[in-house]
C-alpha cells in the first residue's frame, strides 16, 4: 500500500458501440460486459492492494454519480465526482488533480478508464509501481502496451532512450505520440519494434501535472482555480457548475501530452484491451470448436464464428449463422456482422434521430 498514492478512475463516457446492453442511464463502464462485476467495479478491484479504497475517485457525470456511487460503497461518496457537462479529458484530469492536491499536497495520482480490460492485475499492479517510482521524480508517466497487432483504432507512443528498469519492467522515455495510423503506417510501427500502443493510462504528481498544464494549457487551471477553495464545502457543486460549462473541449493528448518534455513510457507486461466493440469482446471470450461465443439463454445450431449474447432472459435461438454478433435485451436486439460492430453508433445515432428516446 502507498500512503501517498491516489487513482482516479474516469467514468464519464457512453459507450454507444456496446448498445443496446450499454445505455444513457447505464453505459458500458457500469454494465457487466465480461464476468459477474460491472467494468468500473473491476477496475477498482483491480487496483488492491496497491491503491486502498480510501484514496479511489471517480470522475463521472451528474447522471452517474448515484449509480457510481451504488455500485462503488467502499468508495467515500464525496470521492465521486460529477462533471456538470463532458468537457473532454484535459478538463477532467485537470478537476481530478486539484481534489487530489487539496486532499494530499504532491501526492501521486494514477489515472485511468474505467471501462478496459486488463489482466492479470499482479502485473497491471507491477506495471503501475514503476511508473509511480518515475512520477515520484518529477515525470510524466504514460504506459504503453507491445502491439499484438498492426491496429488502427489506437494512438502509438515511440519510444526514446532507455532508462532503469524498475523490477524488470522497462521504462523508456518518450520521443513523441502519433496519431491512429493507417494500415500501411501501423504495419511499420509495428515492424520497427520501438513503437507502443497508447494505453490512456498515466501516472504523475499532482502538484506536477498541475504545473505543466498552467505551463502548456493556463486558460484551463485559471478558469478551474475556484473549484480548489470550494472542495469540501457546501459550494462546490456550484461552483464546479458554473465554472465548468465555459471551457472548451480539448483532450489531455492535445492540452498536454504532445508538449511536456519530461515524458516516460512504462511498456505492461499484461493483456490489455480498451474493449471498443463487441468485436473486440468477441476475441476475449472463450469459443466452442465452431468459434462460436453463446452468453445467456441460448441454443446454437450449426453456427460458426459468432456471438449470441442475451442480456433479457429470453432464449436466442441461432441455426447456421456466420460471422454474426446477436444481442437481446428487454427491448431490442442487435444484429450485425463481425467486423462491423464500430458502425453500431450509427444506429445510436439514428434512433435518437427517429425520436426513440426510450431504447437510449
Amino acid at each position: 500500500m502507498n500512503a501517498d498514492v491516489f487513482a482516479v478512475v474516469m467514468a464519464g463516457g457512453s459507450g454507444t458501440r456496446f448498445w443496446p446492453v450499454s445505455r444513457g442511464a447505464t453505459p458500458k463502464q457500469l454494465t457487466r460486459i465480461v464476468g459477474e462485476r460491472s467494468m468500473i467495479q473491476a477496475t477498482v478491484e483491480r487496483l488492491h492492494p496497491l491503491v486502498p479504497a480510501d484514496r479511489v475517485l471517480v470522475i463521472t457525470t451528474a447522471q452517474l454519480a448515484d449509480e457510481t456511487r451504488r455500485q462503488l460503497p467502499q468508495l467515500k461518496p464525496e470521492h465521486v465526482v460529477a462533471e456538470p457537462v463532458g468537457r473532454d479529458t484535459a478538463a477532467a484530469v485537470c478537476l481530478a488533480a486539484i481534489v487530489v492536491e487539496r486532499i494530499s499536497p504532491g501526492a501521486t495520482m494514477l489515472l485511468l478508464p474505467a471501462d478496459h480490460l486488463i489482466e492479470p492485475a499482479a502485473a497491471f499492479q507491477q506495471a503501475l509501481a514503476a511508473g509511480i517510482a518515475h512520477a515520484r521524480d518529477g515525470a510524466l508517466v504514460t504506459y504503453g502496451i507491445m502491439p499484438r497487432t498492426p491496429a488502427t483504432g489506437y494512438g502509438y507512443i515511440h519510444l526514446g532512450d532507455d532508462l532503469p528498469a524498475h523490477h524488470g519492467v522497462a521504462v523508456n522515455r518518450v520521443q513523441r505520440f502519433v496519431e491512429k495510423p493507417d494500415a500501411a503506417t501501423a504495419q511499420r510501427y509495428v515492424d520497427d519494434g520501438g513503437f507502443r500502443w497508447n494505453s490512456g493510462i498515466f501516472t504523475w504528481r499532482s502538484d506536477v501535472v498541475l504545473a505543466e498544464l498552467e505551463q502548456h494549457c493556463p486558460w484551463l487551471t485559471e478558469a478551474l482555480a475556484p473549484v480548489g477553495a470550494a472542495w469540501g464545502t457546501p459550494d462546490f457543486a456550484a461552483v464546479l457548475e458554473r465554472v465548468y460549462g465555459p471551457l472548451r473541449k480539448i483532450s489531455i493528448d492535445y492540452a498536454l501530452m504532445e508538449k511536456a518534455k519530461t515524458i516516460h513510457a512504462v511498456t505492461g507486461d499484461f493483456a490489455w484491451d480498451d474493449l471498443g466493440s463487441w468485436d473486440a469482446l468477441y476475441d476475449h471470450l472463450p469459443k466452442d470448436a465452431h468459434g462460436v461465443v453463446a452468453q445467456g439463454p441460448t441454443l446454437t445450431i450449426d453456427c460458426h464464428d459468432s456471438l449470441l449474447t442475451s442480456h433479457s432472459g429470453q432464449t436466442i435461438v441461432g441455426i447456421g449463422l456466420e460471422g454474426l454478433t446477436v444481442v437481446a435485451t428487454r427491448d431490442a436486439i442487435l444484429i450485425v456482422p463481425k467486423g462491423r460492430s464500430q458502425d453500431v453508433k450509427k444506429a445510436v445515432e439514428a434512433l435518437k434521430e427517429r425520436g426513440r428516446g426510450e431504447l437510449l
